[in-house]
């Protein structure tokens, strides 16, 4: 049985939750609380030297970190990542998009807000603006289709949602964005759906 090391109230861990809950996979939670630094203990570091959650203890022996690459190891081989070789690289795309344009902006504006308490923060006016592009890139991609890669809703979309969804924590306004209020609907909808909190 798999092994989780998360902190509960991260985009990132939830991105696996999510997917495991999906899959219908049973696995064990083990709780690392990042605010007491328990990322940086001795222990921990053995496991991911990178003091990062998530982190899925698949055997023994193996261990594999990033939140995304734990998502495209449980989906290969499933519904939830196409079995062509383009579509499996649009996926891709939206899961670098979220690392890179997305994830660095609207999920650290969150941090500083909901879990610091932070509404002064000097970083938080570049957060904000580079954040609301990350939305309108994907407002404007979801106005043609139903999901990140095409019509299928995919891990690229569990990437993009989960601080997305959570986005108004980080003090963005999600209103102007139509179609993203649509997708966050349609992904909510999906068999096997959990919550962030759960």
């Amino acid at each position: 049985m798999y092994t989780f090391y998360e902190e509960p109230g991260s985009g990132n861990c939830y991105k696996v939750r999510l997917l495991l809950a999906q899959l219908d996979i049973p696995y064990d939670r083990i709780h690392i609380d990042i605010r007491k630094q328990e990322t940086r203990t001795e222990e921990f570091l053995q496991i991911n030297p990178n003091g990062r959650v998530p982190v899925l203890r698949i055997d023994d022996q193996t261990v594999l970190p990033e939140s995304n690459a734990i998502l495209w190891y449980l989906a290969t081989g499933t519904a939830f990542l196409p079995g062509e070789r383009l579509q499996q690289a649009r996926v891709l795309q939206w899961m670098c998009f979220e690392q890179y344009s997305h994830e660095p902006y609207i999920a650290v504006a969150r941090f500083i807000r909901h879990f610091l308490g932070k509404d002064d923060d000097p970083r938080l006016p570049e957060l904000t603006d580079k954040g609301h592009a990350a939305l309108g890139v994907m407002e404007k991609h979801l106005q043609g289709y139903a999901f990140f890669a095409g019509d299928r809703y995919t891990i690229a979309d569990i990437a993009l949602y989960a601080y997305t969804h959570v986005a108004d924590d980080g003090g963005f306004d999600l209103s102007g964005y139509p179609a993203v209020n649509t997708w966050l609907e349609r992904v909510a909808k999906q068999p096997g759906y959990v919550e962030i909190t759960e």
